[in-house]
């Protein structure tokens, strides 16, 4: 299976780090996805909306978004990274939705400013994404997590908050969140996640 993705890009890391955790080798492929360029032809070909993370499977099949393809990818092993079904199931695609929720409003926040003329920028707009950000890890604090044996939503956290470490640092997201700042330096020893740093 090859994987079409970006070293930056957090849904991508998602996937990368979801597949070492399931011990499933992938073929990782760079492509380019600037927003403000045209599509990369090899990713446009694969995945009409030109979004990364894409998965092309051996058949030539391809799976997008990356909830998507991290569902695939558990349907494949044995061991569960989201449970299989049940409220526990429930439980583990919502935290997911709140932490693709942060990098969505992360990443929009991102273009904003660093794409838009500063003239342009629209502050109230701004201050919206980061108020969803702040609720979603309000959130995230008040649940438990597991470094040692990481499931999705352990996952999913790890990458919302390493995005916002790598793209937002002023967000102090560890200031009043204590669980969620010892969580993250004890996942982040993990193996899967020191390999997906982004460079």
């Amino acid at each position: 299976m090859k994987l079409l993705y970006s070293p930056t890009s957090p849904y991508a890391r998602k996937v990368r780090i979801c597949a070492l955790e399931l011990g499933i080798a992938l073929d990782e492929v760079v492509v380019g996805a600037n927003p403000s360029k045209a599509a990369d032809p090899g990713l446009a070909a694969a995945n009409p909306l030109a979004k990364i993370p894409t998965l092309v499977l051996a058949d030539g099949r391809t799976i997008y978004d990356s909830r998507v393809i991290v569902d695939y990818l558990d349907s494949l092993t044995d061991r569960a990274l989201a449970p299989r079904s049940g409220d526990a199931r429930w439980a583990a695609l919502v935290e997911q939705a709140a932490c693709d929720g942060i990098l969505d409003a992360a990443l929009l926040s991102r273009y904003e400013l660093a794409m838009r003329p500063q003239a342009m920028r629209w502050p109230e707009w701004l201050a919206g994404q980061a108020g969803k950000i702040e609720r979603a890890v309000d959130l995230l604090e008040t649940s438990a997590r597991d470094a040692a044996n990481p499931g999705l939503g352990d996952i999913c956290v790890a990458c919302a908050l390493g995005y916002l470490d790598l793209r937002f640092p002023e967000n102090g997201w560890r200031s009043g969140h204590p669980k969620l700042a010892a969580f993250f330096a004890a996942i982040s020893e993990r193996p899967s996640l020191k390999s997906t740093i982004p460079a």
